[in-house]
């Protein structure tokens, strides 16, 4: 079963959303033979649905159907555990029955259906901090997914079987840009005592600033807020990538491209074993 480690660096990436087999297995395979060096493995992530986009006419996707088919011939193919979003509750149950991890989308953190459906499948469970939540905020969303937040007795034992980790993307800042606070990596493991992620990719998104409205992206930041939160105290990260962000159909110029991953994972991995001395 899949673990959110707290004692090796561990990795999810992958492309924002679906696309063809070609296009998935290239990463994936990548991916794979990148694991073997990374301590605490890698988590392949694709999004079978992008349900929050502010672009009415954004890629969407392949849908749950087709999503979930090509999500087990990843796994089938590479060995890699994966992990994918839900935004509904009756996707929870379906999706898990696939994948080995769900995601609750930043914007869904605090939908209490969502957040007890997706505990109720037993997976483990990422939860991202909404973009507008402070981090002792997140301790409500990890109640709900462990089964602490009201529900009846039977229901609570079956939710707390699911592993939770909380995952900070950066905060609102004005209009078209994110910050991150490196204090919430300890803030959040503090209060919620769960495992914390970095995401690197979603934190330089540049909500609205894209071409015809899309989101646009600050990519060359990557590598310093990864090894920054890696410092700080992140357990793990969150990193998009694309063998062609420019012409990715969703969220490519916050994608780090394929061919510059592995070495940056590599720093990565000195700086985490050197904040842990």
């Amino acid at each position: 079963m899949v673990r959110f480690r707290t004692d090796a660096l561990f990795l999810i990436a992958g492309p924002c959303v679906l696309e063809s087999d070609a296009l998935n297995l290239r990463v994936a395979e990548h991916l794979a033979r990148l694991a073997e060096r990374v301590p605490g493995g890698i988590i392949y992530k694709a999004s079978f649905d992008k349900a929050n986009r502010s672009n009415k006419d954004a890629a969407r996707g392949p849908g749950i159907d087709e999503g979930l088919a090509a999500l087990a011939r990843v796994r089938a193919k590479t060995g890699l555990p994966v992990l994918t979003d839900v935004h509904l509750p009756e996707q929870c149950a379906p999706a898990a029955d696939v994948v080995d991890v769900l995601q609750i989308p930043a914007f869904l953190c605090r939908q209490t259906d969502l957040l007890e459906a997706a505990g109720a499948t037993g997976k483990p469970v990422n939860i991202k901090k909404g973009q507008w939540m402070h981090p002792e905020g997140m301790k409500g969303a990890v109640d709900k997914v462990r089964g602490d937040a009201g529900s009846s007795h039977s229901a609570q034992t079956a939710l707390r079987s699911a592993q939770v980790a909380l995952t900070e993307r950066g905060t609102f800042f004005g209009y078209g840009d994110l910050v991150v606070d490196m204090r919430s990596f300890a803030r959040m493991r503090a209060l919620c005592n769960v495992p914390i992620i970095f995401d690197a990719t979603h934190s330089v998104q540049q909500p609205g600033r894209g071409i015809g409205g899309a989101s646009g992206g600050a990519r060359e930041f990557i590598p310093p807020l990864a090894q920054a939160a890696v410092a700080a105290g992140a357990d793990g990260l969150f990193m998009e990538t694309h063998p062609d962000p420019d012409h990715a159909p969703s969220d490519g110029p916050n994608m780090i491209p394929l061919d510059k991953l592995d070495s940056l994972v590599d720093r990565l991995i000195q700086v985490w074993e050197l904040a842990k001395r």
